[in-house]
């Protein structure tokens, strides 16, 4: 497939005007390409082509809810995921029995890879280790502290599939923790009352991403900086990747320029931590056990508590564009950062000769016209 004419976002992610050549799943050309006889030609003038939207926080979408451990329930999002410019993502478990965390697990394993549209990379394991007190949304019942010798069996059962962990690093266990796992898994900071000396040593002990920044941790305060303030403090010195929700509703829009700006274009992730109540109507609809209410657009527990986001990343992707954050970092939050947070940044993530074929196409008003996966084309609205 030859993509003609279109502008690009380069491997430097600088916009230059190039074409694509595809060979089976791969980019094989980049640059002033030839037509082929053999090949299927687009011309693209007047478009737009960034690399695939990598989700890696996401626990529904479509009725669909990672924490049913339903056989289509990888199905249903990736299809929905794909119309939105998602070409990969970690479908997100949340706090649950060991049981329970089993049978997710091997429902991603099993499962992964029969979909049609967004490819799985793996799971991002959000609970349970987490603090009580920063619980959110998460379910009381299975809080606990890290415990190594648990994750381990968990990854192993699943094939060594789960692409980050998260814990609350001030919990019994959580720097040994860390320091153990994160040498084959990446480790993130969640749900957690850590305050910013705490935050430190966990980072410095090779904690690698921040989950949600800002969201169910210690904020910043100028007395006490918080898990806020390490993010900001050390997410380019230590290569720190931070997700943000920016859905407009989780985090304000002056909040989100300041943390674009802090943690610098390279460590900026956006996610949507959607719920399976993304793409439907307004209604109940569950998240890890527990009911959720979508009013408006957004999802609550019964308490009132912020769940959940019904967002996805095209829509965030111009959301903080029209925040005022820069068109480059905000492509390279939804491509290469989260590509380079879960360690597949050899794969996809960037558009670059050898790597996967993950391709968005849009107009000059951000419309998605096509849609490229490992190759094939997905959505096509030329």
């Amino acid at each position: 497939m030859l993509l003609k004419n279109a502008v690009i976002f380069n491997e430097e992610f600088e916009t230059v005007k190039a074409d694509i050549l595809t060979e089976a799943d791969r980019i094989s050309a980049v640059g002033m390409v030839e037509n082929a006889a053999n090949e299927s030609v687009f011309d693209l003038t007047g478009m737009t082509i960034l690399p695939g939207f990598i989700d890696m926080h996401i626990h529904g979408c479509a009725n669909a809810d990672v924490g049913d451990a339903a056989p289509d329930t990888l199905e249903t999002m990736s299809a929905n995921l794909v119309k939105h410019g998602v070409t990969s993502f970690c479908p997100t478990s949340m706090t649950l029995s060991l049981e329970l965390l089993q049978t997710v697990f091997a429902n991603v394993r099993d499962t992964m890879n029969d979909v049609s549209g967004a490819y799985v990379q793996g799971i991002n394991m959000e609970g349970p280790y987490i603090a009580m007190s920063k619980r959110g949304a998460q379910n009381p019942a299975y809080v606990r502290n890290p415990d190594k010798d648990e994750f381990r069996r968990l990854y192993d059962e699943c094939g060594g599939i789960v692409r980050v962990v998260d814990i609350a690093p001030e919990c019994e266990g959580g720097l040994e923790f860390i320091r153990e796992v994160s040498a084959y898994c990446p480790v993130a900071i969640a749900h957690t009352a850590a305050d910013y000396d705490e935050a430190k040593s966990a980072i410095e002990a090779g904690a690698g991403v921040v989950t949600h920044l800002y969201n169910a941790q210690s904020g910043l305060a100028h007395r006490e900086p918080g898990v806020v303030g390490a993010a900001f403090d050390m997410a380019k010195s230590h290569n720190v990747y931070c997700e943000l929700i920016c859905d407009g509703h989780h985090i304000h829009p002056a909040a989100l320029r300041i943390a674009f700006s802090q943690v610098g274009e390279d460590h900026s992730v956006i996610v949507s931590d959607s719920c399976e109540g993304a793409d439907c109507p307004d209604g109940e609809y569950e998240i890890g056990g527990q009911k959720i209410f979508v009013r408006d657009g957004l999802a609550r527990l019964e308490s009132g508590t912020i769940a959940a986001s019904t967002s996805n990343l095209h829509q965030e992707l111009k959301n903080v564009i029209s925040y005022g954050v820069p068109v480059k970092q905000a492509v390279k939050s939804v491509s290469i950062n989260p590509a380079k947070a879960i360690r597949v940044d050899h794969e996809t993530g960037s558009i670059a000769v050898g790597k996967r074929a993950d391709l968005v196409v849009v107009d000059a008003d951000w419309n998605i016209k096509m849609v490229i996966v490992r190759g094939e084309i997905k959505v096509n609205n030329l």
